[in-house]
């Protein structure tokens, strides 16, 4: 079974500051998916914020994927803790009704803050009922940042944490939550580890507004050419290789893209990055700032 998990918001959406093909169209997502299996991947990533991807994965056919999900943003305007349970009863319904499957592997909170919120409880307790009920195995949730796992983890247990990780981003070790989540048992799932594809990009494909990041792209660059390695073969070994890492998501554009994925796949090697070569500034790190750049 390979490490690598296929992360599908670009079947639903066109996604990525590096997607230059827009929404993958259904007959290349089946293809990606057929190829995929074939090579040992079992686990899918989704959510319900996610277009048509849920959809789509329904039509393909993915009774056989390990399917993680995630629910939506929850409504502010909920009067009890009964229209709390439903909701959440309906979101799961709803979803594995366009995935065409009787259970997920693991849900997700997509904005983990509404379980330290005023319906956190009921929130928590729906999904545990349904866990108990064999609707999906893991209850998890989906950050942004190491830090906001702190309060998570005072009032909750989680079976699976999805965090961004890669060469430049790395907080999710610096922080010691990845060898804390280790030692709970805690699947840890690996996401933007191309940082939306501007980690794989040319210093003449990148846009303009990343310029105040000049002298890290460079010291990144300078390192790849001293190492004579591809962005795609430092970047996916890096966090392949990490033990603490269950599953590593990857964002497929093309089928030719995820050949080339495979590719380098067939040939692992393990490349450590300099200290260097990464940085805790929010504005490069976190994608969705990039729209105020």
């Amino acid at each position: 079974m390979s490490k690598l998990a296929l992360g599908t918001v670009q079947f639903g959406l066109p996604y990525g500051i590096a997607n230059k093909k827009g929404q993958v169209g259904l007959e290349e997502a089946s293809k990606i998916l057929e190829r995929a299996f074939a090579a040992g991947i079992d686990t899918l990533d989704t959510a319900i914020a996610y277009g048509d991807s849920e959809k789509v994965l329904g039509k393909i056919g993915v009774d056989q994927w390990k399917i993680v999900s995630k629910l939506p943003a929850v409504p502010d305007n909920f009067s009890n803790t009964r229209e709390v349970t439903i909701w959440v009863q309906e979101q799961l319904s709803e979803s594995l009704r366009r995935l065409r499957v009787k259970s997920l592997y693991g849900i997700l909170l997509h904005n983990p803050k509404d379980l330290v919120g005023p319906w956190g409880e009921a929130i928590f307790k729906a999904l545990l009922d349904l866990r108990a009920q064999n609707k999906f195995q893991k209850i998890g949730v989906s950050v942004y940042s190491p830090e906001e796992l702190n309060p998570l983890f005072l009032k909750y247990s989680f079976d699976l944490v999805q965090a961004p990780f890669n060469v430049f981003d790395r907080r999710l070790q610096t922080s010691g939550w990845l060898q804390k989540l280790y030692g709970m048992q805690v699947e840890v799932h690996a996401r933007s580890i191309f940082l939306q594809g501007l980690l794989l990009m040319s210093p003449d494909e990148r846009p303009e507004k990343f310029r105040p990041w000049t002298d890290l792209f460079l010291r990144w660059h300078a390192w790849l050419n001293d190492m004579q390695i591809t962005p795609l073969q430092a970047s996916l070994s890096y966090i392949l290789l990490q033990p603490k890492i269950s599953n590593v998501l990857v964002g497929i554009d093309s089928y030719i893209q995820f050949q080339e994925l495979l590719t380098v796949l067939d040939t692992p090697s393990y490349f450590a990055p300099p200290d260097a070569i990464s940085t805790d500034c929010a504005d490069l790190i976190h994608p969705s700032r990039w729209g105020r750049l």
